[in-house]
């Protein structure tokens, strides 16, 4: 069986025509790299529990890339972040230009939605899936706790309204990602809603780290603009860097006396992946 990795780059979006730059751009920051997290995420579900399934559901796990990735290249945009530098590279705006980032996001996008359609999986399973990443990444998530963001920068929020962006925009697809994996492994609701919640908790986790990476770390520590974060509702500006790392701390160990209560094979695989994250904030 090959690997999620090559899978992905075998795998890329594909748009040929006599346009000079999308095609190209099209894979340009999916083969830039990134941690493949949340891709991760729910194929160690599967693995746990279905693993003749993990291959079959690799079209899934590369649409939850897509998704994210298509958000990273709107976020980093003049009219958002304004950032040009993403996983080590120039953002999309930077090496091709505005047009081409969006249409490209865009793209990604919709194509997500396509993957998930074209899976060789049973429609019972991808019915739900469609319905999980949609909402999750779109109008119930990702897209609205953007719109959170940009729309209050310069303003400060209160504490549970910052709890509340960051769990839309980080922490829903992240705790889709797992739920998604529950559903291709014919998990049942319960279980489905347990892991859903743990990805709440690790969603916050992992937007409080980056706060601090974007707080403490260099650009080209970081792999992508840093210091950028000085108008927007981070956890920094609002606990600061102290507050922020107790608060990661407390997350950190609540995510691991939850990953203590799943079964072995769960536990088994989680773990390996996860370890990394429950520490980075500390050194």
């Amino acid at each position: 069986m090959i690997g999620f990795e090559e899978y992905l780059r075998t795998h890329l979006p594909s748009a040929p025509s006599f346009h000079p730059t999308f095609d190209e751009a099209l894979g340009a920051m999916l083969l830039a790299g990134g941690k493949r997290f949340r891709p991760k995420l729910l194929l160690s579900v599967v693995e746990a529990y279905t693993p003749l399934l993990v291959e079959g559901a690799y079209p899934v796990a590369m649409a939850v890339e897509m998704l994210h990735t298509y958000s990273l290249i709107h976020d980093d945009l003049p009219v958002m972040d304004d950032a040009d530098l993403r996983r080590g590279e120039p953002t999309l705006h930077k090496r091709f230009d505005e047009v081409t980032a969006v249409l490209v996001g865009d793209a990604l996008n919709t194509h997500t939605f396509y993957l998930i359609a074209d899976a060789p999986l049973h429609n019972d399973v991808k019915v739900p899936l469609v319905k999980e990443l949609a909402f999750n990444g779109g109008i119930g998530g990702m897209v609205l706790g953007q719109a959170i963001d940009c729309h209050f920068e310069g303003e400060k929020l209160r504490a549970d309204e910052v709890d509340f962006l960051h769990e839309c925009k980080t922490g829903r697809l992240i705790a889709a990602s797992l739920k998604m994996g529950a559903i291709i492994a014919g998990l049942d609701q319960k279980m489905q809603e347990a892991l859903y919640g743990f990805g709440l908790d690790l969603g916050l986790l992992f937007q409080i780290q980056d706060d601090i990476i974007d707080a403490t770390q260099s650009r080209e520590t970081a792999g992508k603009t840093t210091g950028n974060d000085e108008a927007k509702n981070s956890y920094i500006n609002h606990y600061g860097l102290e507050g922020s790392i107790e608060r990661a701390d407390a997350l950190s160990r609540k995510v691991r006396e939850n990953l203590e209560s799943f079964d072995a094979p769960l536990k088994e695989r989680l773990e390996p992946l996860l370890t990394h994250y429950l520490n980075r904030h500390k050194g």
